[in-house]
């Protein structure tokens, strides 16, 4: 089988046109992520050892992805807190949807201390494929955190702060233990050495066929599958 093809900024965008073309839509696209984030999560950081969840949302759309694996994640067992420093007024309902399924929303990201004593497992729901730029405030600080950070943390689609083509240009010195790539994998991680899955089981074959993206086949009804 041919190897998985790895998306530049502006194919990843192109690719969901196609499919808001095709009659999908962001709620759709985002429980979906969401779900499938939360079965890998489930999948490789059970709860019997990873029980205590601290997600961390940024105000687009891979927040939303956060927010749904958050609910999930809570419907699976876990014990969930959930940081949102910047919240847009769309993402009301799946903050809420989170909140009355059991998780907690702290007003700040704990100290390093207390993530360590407090936390098993941290879910890196900032930014996705289209940030570019500069790394702005609250989230420069809590990038940093990340970086420093000893307990696990998983990234959804790629790490927060990296340029989705260059990699850590803002030199954060961050890099997950895992990540789930949304859809199909993005350049920046074609060298990533850590835990790599690819969640979001929804992609046509007439769109993968477009893109070239010769995604592996997933198991039985699962809603990831590992790069």
């Amino acid at each position: 089988m041919s190897k998985v093809k790895y998306l530049t900024q502006e194919e990843a965008k192109k690719f969901d046109e196609d499919l808001f073309a095709l009659g999908f839509n962001n709620d759709q696209l985002m429980e979906l992520a969401g779900l499938s984030c939360a079965s890998v999560i489930e999948n490789i950081f059970p709860a019997s050892s990873h029980r205590r969840v601290l997600v961390i949302c940024g105000p687009g759309n891979n927040g939303g992805d956060g927010l749904v694996c958050a609910r999930h994640l809570c419907l699976f067992g876990y014990n969930v807190a959930i940081v949102y420093p910047k919240r847009p007024e769309r993402m009301a309902p799946l903050l809420k949807q989170a909140l009355c399924s059991g998780a907690l929303e702290l007003s700040e990201l704990p100290s390093l201390d207390d993530l360590s004593n407090e936390y098993d497992l941290i879910v890196d729901a900032i930014f996705g494929y289209s940030f570019q730029g500069a790394i702005r405030s609250p989230f420069d600080t809590i990038i940093a955190t990340l970086a420093k950070t000893t307990i696990s943390v998983i990234s959804l689609d790629i790490p927060s702060g990296w340029d989705v083509e260059k990699g850590d240009v803002n030199n954060t010195g961050f890099s997950p233990a895992a990540l789930i790539s949304l859809t199909a994998p993005k350049l920046c991680m074609k060298d990533y050495k850590g835990a790599h899955f690819l969640g979001g089981r929804f992609v046509p074959k007439s769109v993968e066929q477009k893109y070239e993206l010769n995604l592996p086949q997933f198991a039985g009804s699962q809603q990831f599958a590992r790069l």
